[in-house]
């Protein structure tokens, strides 16, 4: 098992698992900042939208999870600040982040819309990273498999199998899974922010597909998941969606409950990312990704920002 702590000072513990997360988010903000200056953005401004988004998104990342977990917390009200004991959930942290960000924006006079679109391969970015801060806690996996899988049947390099060693069994490395499948995204995302037929919002949306269709699947092998009781329909219609990822050999993890929070919530958010892509192209409600920024300030009406760079 790698040392999950990176240094210590006394009584204070510094941690791999924050230091990663640092590290996906500066490099996500420097994506970020470098596609903003092609439209005249300061990278003020994207520092500023960090600085508010992060604890943010924190705070809706435990609140998500407690809220879900509530019967855990209610007899323990102390726990539910106590995020170093674990408990975190990405889906409640890009809801933090989006209220704070849609907040700031409005204040700056932007449209929402188009900086999140600067801003979607920066947050891809900090998820890819991210889940090795997972790694190195041994959290996050997947349900029991054998080591003659993870050596010969996906190839992996002796230092991933031997942290997906937990007590005494080796487990599905899914923070892998996801952080390959987000590189994949980021790629895609990079390819498509060039092309003419991008319409302002649609990358940001484009990201919540890619990440969900991706989620989706990786949740049904996890062994921590987010679950409740619902109808028999709704779980078996879950189950056949996710049912071809047995043919890579994936076992499906069977939950307390019958469905998956994280699953469900991604079904819904592909289908209202791609609703909302239909919806505003009839409405003809949205400009080329590649237009101007707007800006409005208090004092005056639109004023257009520098044209941006071709490139």
């Amino acid at each position: 098992m790698l040392n999950p702590i990176a240094i210590s000072l006394g009584p204070i513990q510094v941690h791999w698992y924050g230091i990663i997360l640092g590290c996906g988010a500066l490099l996500g903000l420097l994506l970020a900042i470098r596609e903003g200056k092609r439209f005249g953005i300061s990278p003020d401004f994207f520092m500023d939208l960090l600085l508010i988004g992060v604890p943010s998104a924190l705070i809706g990342a435990r609140a998500y999870y407690v809220a879900f977990e509530w019967n855990n917390y209610k007899t323990n009200p102390g726990e539910i600040i106590a995020i170093w004991h674990g408990g975190i959930a990405i889906y409640g942290a890009l809801i933090g982040a989006i209220v704070a960000a849609v907040i700031y924006t409005r204040r700056k006079g932007y449209d929402f819309w188009r900086i999140a679109d600067f801003c979607a391969p920066g947050l891809i970015t900090g998820q890819m990273i991210g889940r090795w801060g997972n790694f190195m806690n041994q959290e996050a996996h997947g349900g029991p498999v054998t080591e003659s899988f993870l050596r010969n049947t996906l190839q992996l390099p002796s230092f991933i199998v031997n942290q997906m060693f937990i007590d005494g069994q080796y487990y599905h490395p899914t923070f892998l899974y996801e952080s390959l499948w987000s590189f994949t995204g980021l790629l895609v995302l990079l390819w498509i922010r060039r092309r003419s037929f991008l319409r302002s919002g649609e990358l940001f949306m484009s990201y919540f597909i890619w990440y969900s269709l991706g989620r989706f699947y990786v949740e049904g092998v996890r062994t921590d998941s987010l679950v409740f009781a619902g109808p028999q329909w709704l779980a078996s219609f879950l189950k056949t969606v996710w049912s071809p990822m047995s043919f890579f050999g994936w076992g499906a993890k069977e939950p307390g409950s019958n469905i998956r929070i994280s699953q469900l919530l991604a079904v819904f958010i592909i289908i209202a990312a791609v609703s909302f892509i239909i919806i505003r192209r009839k409405q003809r409600r949205s400009v080329p990704y590649s237009s101007p920024i707007e800006t409005k300030n208090s004092i005056g009406p639109a004023v257009q920002a520098q044209q941006p760079i071709k490139s």
